[in-house]
C-alpha cells in the first residue's frame, strides 16, 4: 500500500515528465501561465543577474520567465551520473535552485526505484535521498560534484534546503522520512564551503510530533501527523529565525511555522499553535520578485473531479516585523 501511495503521489506531482528521469527530453511549451502549469514543490529563483525567473519542483524540471505571467518550459536540466548510487533513471524532488559564491546549486531528492535499504512494516523503503548539483548558470546543466553521498545511504532523507546560519557556515536542512523512523524528522547537516559535499553527521531540529496542529488518527487514537515535508528557511525583519514546513490535518495538506529561540539552526524550536496558510496549500518558499515584492511561492493539493491537481500558486507575505504574515494570493 505505502509503495503505491508513493507511486501515486509522483504520478499527480504535476506534469507527466515528473515520474520519469532528466533524461527524458519534455515538450517545450512557451507562454503557459502559472496556474495552468501542473507542478508539486514549486520553486522560484528571481535572478538579478539575467532579470528573469526560474521555477523547478519536483519532476526536476525548469520553467521560465520574465514576468511570472507567461513561462516557457520545461527543460531538464540536471545531469546525474549513472553510474552513482541514483542509478540510471531517478525519480526527482522538490529541487530548489540557490545562487552562491558566484555559482548555482540544484539541491533535490533523487530516488533510485531499484534499490531496496529497508523494510519497517509494511513499508519497503527505496534508496532515497537529498543532494547537491551545480552550475555556472541558472539554466544548468547541473552536474554531480565531489562526494557522491551527502547523507547516510540507509536513511531515506528528503526535502533538503540551504541556509547560512549565523556561525557562517552553509547547512544543508532536510527531512528524515516517517517511512523509516514512523516520526519524521527535521535535521540539519554541515556542507563544505563549496557545498561539494557534507561534514560531519546529521543532527536533530525537531520531529513531526512536536507539531500542535497537524493530526492524524491511528487505531482510533487521535495525535501528531507523523510526517515532515518541505522545510524552507527564512529571517524577519527584527531578526527572527523563522522555518515553514508543511504536514497533514488528517488528509488536508497544512503548513505551518516554527521560530528559533536562539536565532540559529539549534532551536530550540518553538512552533506556532496553527497553520499559516489556508487548507490544502503547502511546501512553500519565499522570494523576492524582481521589483522588490516578498511572494510565497506553494502548491494546492486537492482533489477536483476526482482526481489529485497539483498547482503552483503564489501569496502575499510580510515577515518586516517578528513573524511571518501570509496575505492575500498573488496573481502577476
Amino acid at each position: 500500500m505505502i509503495n503505491k501511495a508513493l507511486l501515486l503521489a509522483a504520478l499527480l506531482a504535476g506534469s507527466l515528465t515528473s515520474v520519469f528521469s532528466q533524461n527524458r527530453v519534455p515538450v517545450l511549451r512557451q507562454d503557459i501561465p502559472l496556474d495552468s502549469i501542473r507542478l508539486s514543490d514549486p520553486f522560484i529563483l528571481a535572478d538579478k543577474k539575467t532579470s528573469a525567473y526560474y521555477m523547478t519542483g519536483t519532476g526536476g524540471m525548469l520553467w521560465k520567465s520574465n514576468d511570472l505571467k507567461k513561462w516557457t518550459g520545461p527543460v531538464s536540466i540536471a545531469k546525474t551520473d549513472p553510474a552513482s548510487w541514483m542509478g540510471k533513471n531517478p525519480m526527482i524532488w522538490a529541487a530548489e535552485l540557490h545562487p552562491y559564491k558566484g555559482k548555482y546549486y540544484y539541491f533535490a531528492t533523487f530516488t533510485n526505484r531499484a534499490v531496496k535499504i529497508d523494510t519497517v512494516g509494511e513499508n519497503v523503503i527505496e534508496r532515497r535521498a537529498s543532494h547537491v548539483l551545480v552550475s555556472d548558470n541558472p539554466e544548468g546543466p547541473y552536474v554531480p560534484m565531489k562526494d557522491s553521498l551527502y547523507l547516510p545511504a540507509d536513511k531515506p532523507t528528503l526535502d533538503g534546503t540551504f541556509w547560512v546560519d549565523k556561525d557562517g557556515k552553509p547547512y544543508m536542512v532536510y527531512c528524515y522520512e516517517w517511512l523509516q523512523n514512523l516520526n519524521g524528522t527535521i535535521e540539519k547537516v554541515e556542507l563544505k564551503p563549496d557545498l561539494s559535499g557534507s561534514i560531519g553527521e546529521g543532527k536533530l531540529l525537531f520531529r513531526a510530533s512536536e507539531s500542535p496542529w497537524s493530526r492524524e488518527k491511528v487505531n482510533d487514537k487521535v495525535g501528531p501527523n507523523k510526517v515532515t515535508d518541505g522545510p524552507y528557511l527564512f529571517r524577519t525583519g527584527t531578526g527572527r529565525l523563522g522555518m515553514i514546513w508543511t504536514s497533514w490535518v488528517y488528509d488536508v495538506y497544512t503548513q505551518g511555522v516554527a521560530y528559533s529561540k536562539s536565532g540559529t539552526l539549534d532551536g530550540p524550536w518553538i512552533q506556532e499553535s496553527d497553520p499559516i496558510t489556508p487548507p490544502n496549500y503547502g511546501h512553500g518558499m519565499l522570494f523576492r520578485t524582481l521589483d522588490g515584492k516578498w511572494l510565497m511561492s506553494l502548491h494546492s493539493h486537492r482533489s477536483s473531479n476526482g482526481r489529485n491537481v497539483r498547482v503552483p500558486h503564489l501569496f502575499e507575505v510580510d515577515f518586516s516585523g517578528d513573524k511571518l504574515v501570509v496575505g492575500k494570493p498573488y496573481t502577476p
